[in-house]
């Protein structure tokens, strides 16, 4: 074994098991790279066994290359999550990650979750979780409310019934308003793999999103599951699931879409409440969007 052959694994889990963006396994796998060329580490135990004064070490050698706080907290969340691949792969019964604590992120500025950040944001959302199951739960509300551009209670009240999902969505909004909105590829798999996951019947009639114990699924959760990520990426406390949704109109908004066709989107009930998105600058949302977007390009 080699340190290639890790590599094209954890790869391969990050691609085809949990469905990660092209960023995000990009990164990790750059991540990964570094720690087993730094560490000389060519099979699964030796990274098994690497611990949290490894990894502190490691930081601090990232540090002295010139990395800011932010940076190092996304690094240290994708190797504890390799390394916690890597404790599975190696047969540990119990492959948790070594428990440290990021650097502190200095807060930033409000504003919009750029496409990179949502991505990362559910990807880091999905690996945190306890169990796989959750992770794709969680992960697929959050696309849900990026992609779509739903409110957290629109999204978790949806029913098995409307799966598989097809490229728009019927949903009921605030005073029971319905409006149809688009459903990307990246949104419609990572529902159907979570429908897959899921240890719980789905009978049509009831709620999709189910908690760990079978019940609905409440907003706290996805909440709470949301804070702990984007503390570890280093993004500011205005990143919450319902920014996703501001971001999805923002990204709109700077892409050309009309006021009217947007305010149809949301289900804003008056055009007033849409023109607050007309405060970004559009040219920065264009190009965020071109590169980014998920509604730009297929993955």
């Amino acid at each position: 074994m080699s340190a290639a052959d890790l590599l094209e694994a954890w790869n391969n889990e990050l691609t085809n098991s949990r469905r990660r963006s092209p960023h995000t396994v990009r990164a990790y796998l750059g991540c990964a790279d570094r720690l087993l060329k730094a560490r000389d580490l060519v099979d699964w135990d030796g990274v098994a066994l690497l611990e949290a004064q490894d990894l502190r070490r490691h930081l601090a050698e990232r540090r002295a290359d010139g990395i800011g706080n932010a940076s190092a907290a996304r690094e240290l969340s994708a190797l504890k999550s390799f390394i916690a691949f890597a404790r599975e792969q190696a047969g540990d019964p119990d492959p948790a990650s070594p428990r440290l604590r990021g650097p502190r992120v200095k807060k930033g500025l409000p504003r919009p979750v750029m496409p990179d950040e949502a991505s990362n944001l559910a990807d880091l959302v999905a690996d945190n979780a306890k169990a796989e199951w959750l992770g794709a739960r969680d992960r697929a509300v959050l696309l849900l409310l990026y992609g779509s551009g739903l409110r957290i209670a629109e999204a978790l009240s949806l029913k098995a019934n409307d799966v598989p999902l097809g490229e728009v969505l019927q949903v009921t909004g605030k005073g029971g308003k319905q409006r149809m909105v688009p459903v990307l590829p990246i949104t419609r798999a990572a529902v159907a793999d979570y429908c897959a996951k899921c240890p719980w019947p789905l009978p049509g009639n009831e709620v999709l999103f189910r908690g760990e114990k079978g019940g609905p699924l409440s907003p706290g959760m996805v909440q709470k599951a949301t804070a702990q990520a984007r503390r570890a990426l280093g993004l500011p406390e205005t990143a919450t699931p319902h920014a996703l949704r501001h971001s999805f109109a923002t990204h709109l908004l700077g892409a050309g879409a009309d006021l009217r066709s947007l305010q149809e989107l949301l289900g804003h009930a008056s055009l007033g409440s849409t023109q607050i998105y007309t405060k970004v600058d559009a040219a920065t949302m264009l190009e965020n969007y071109r590169d980014a977007h998920p509604r730009a390009k297929k993955r």
